[in-house]
């Protein structure tokens, strides 16, 4: 079985597991994320994405996470002789912990994700990522949040990991 098949196996038991437990959905957040690429092959990166966090406590909480993100390549950075290298886009699926500093459940944050980055693009595979995160959530909603994520070696023609510095502009409703 192929690795990324196991680990996507993984994360549907443990999403699974999760929701048997006593943890009840607290917030849906849609957010939007503007990024810097680590690769010195794409110029800028765009995504949005769909989160539901569960509290465990008003301090710790669990989410899961999916939407797009795209990687724009520059241009005149070739692959092959002759072509471009073509932009990069996945769908994110992970969960992590999310901490906050303030006992009220607001305020200042530290995120750290994990899962799997689904390459829809030409020569895009699937793999492993993780984000560690840090932000401030305000208690009517709006999240902001800084944040770098690695998709490792993502794409099959080039050796180096893909990754960004992002801008993480979000409003959670409360269920």
């Amino acid at each position: 079985m192929k690795k990324s098949t196991k680990f996507f196996a993984s994360a549907v038991a443990a999403v699974a597991i999760f929701f048997t437990t006593n943890a009840s959905a607290q917030k849906i957040g849609i957010g939007a994320n503007l990024g810097i690429p680590t690769s010195d092959s794409y110029s800028f990166a765009a995504g949005i994405d769909a989160r539901i966090q569960f509290d465990v406590t008003k301090q710790l909480s669990v989410p899961v996470a999916t939407g797009y993100t795209h990687f724009f390549a520059k241009d005149n950075v070739g692959y092959l002789p002759g072509e471009n290298l073509p932009d990069y886009g996945y769908i994110p699926v992970k969960t992590g912990l999310k901490y906050f500093f303030d006992p009220s459940g607001s305020g200042i944050y530290a995120m750290g994700e994990i899962g799997a980055a689904i390459g829809v693009s030409d020569h895009a595979k699937t793999t492993f990522l993780y984000a560690p995160t840090l932000g401030y959530s305000w208690s009517n909603g709006l999240d902001l949040g800084v944040k770098y994520e690695n998709t490792g070696k993502s794409v099959d023609f080039r050796g180096s990991n893909t990754g960004q510095v992002a801008l993480r502009i979000a409003y959670g409703f409360k269920l």
